[in-house]
């Protein structure tokens, strides 16, 4: 545990935060570890701002006439393109290190097996390397559709109603599975601390360009930067990551189409 006392982040993002001359902020992680009911120590002291929640409630709302078509078209889309439900549960582990199920649309056919995804990030966290997704250059067990959606993200649209049961948030860290975080070393179980998110820092900042541990060091560092104007600010770009990864999205595909071999 001495060796977190010396540990420090610099993430660089313009007029976010505690920000410092140069255009980044220092994070120092706390070292008090407790041990909650999932039998794991988690860092103390889980942060959930009074603000949190009317702010997010405040932009579900103005942003209903958005994102209520655009779900009830994607249940349409996947109804009609797949058989079978058009969600899919799945548990998370949210704040303080509690359990929860999130929903999505389901991307993959029925009764497919996941524990290739589980095996293949287990490897990443373990070689630290960039966190390309599994299916980036195709799979069969996919619905169709399913590219689409978990290239944008837009497949996890439907945890919107997680926020307004008050197990996430608009903004946060991504909830990880439970194996995962048994695998976590104890300042990476810091980002539990914070509700769990539809989007992030790490989300808008290189997502799957960047290693295991600096997603984890970017959800610290949003822990410890918290603000009204950091989700605003993380918020307002969501939109245009998504729009970057469909279009990252739809270049492999054509390069997948071009050429099949590979």
């Amino acid at each position: 545990m001495e060796q977190l006392n010396e540990t420090k982040v610099v993430a660089h993002l313009p007029d976010v935060g505690r920000v410092t001359k140069g255009g980044s902020f220092v994070v120092n992680w706390p070292t008090k570890v407790i041990h909650i009911g999932s039998g794991l120590p988690v860092a103390a002291e889980p942060k959930v701002p009074g603000w949190k929640s009317p702010l997010d409630l405040a932009c579900i709302l103005l942003s209903l006439p958005l994102w209520l078509p655009l779900m009830l078209l994607l249940m349409l889309i996947t109804r009609i393109s797949s058989p079978g439900p058009v969600f899919y549960r799945q548990k998370r582990v949210g704040l303080g290190g509690r359990h929860f199920f999130i929903w999505k649309f389901r991307t993959m056919k029925v009764n497919t097996q996941t524990q290739s995804h589980e095996r293949y990030f287990e490897e990443l966290m373990r070689a630290n390397c960039a966190m390309t997704k599994l299916d980036t250059h195709g799979d069969p067990r996919l619905a169709p559709f399913g590219r689409i959606l978990r290239a944008s993200g837009l497949d996890e649209l439907p945890q919107i109603f997680n926020v307004l049961c008050g197990e996430m948030s608009l903004v946060g860290p991504r909830p990880c599975l439970p194996n995962e975080f048994a695998k976590y070393e104890p300042w990476q179980r810091e980002r539990v601390n914070a509700l769990p998110g539809l989007t992030g820092l790490w989300q808008v900042s290189g997502k799957n360009k960047t290693t295991f541990r600096e997603m984890i060091r970017m959800d610290v560092a949003y822990l410890n930067n918290i603000s009204i104007l950091f989700d605003l600010q993380i918020m307002l770009r969501t939109g245009a990551t998504i729009a970057r990864e469909l279009f990252e999205s739809r270049q492999v595909a054509r390069c997948i189409l071009q050429n099949p071999s590979s």
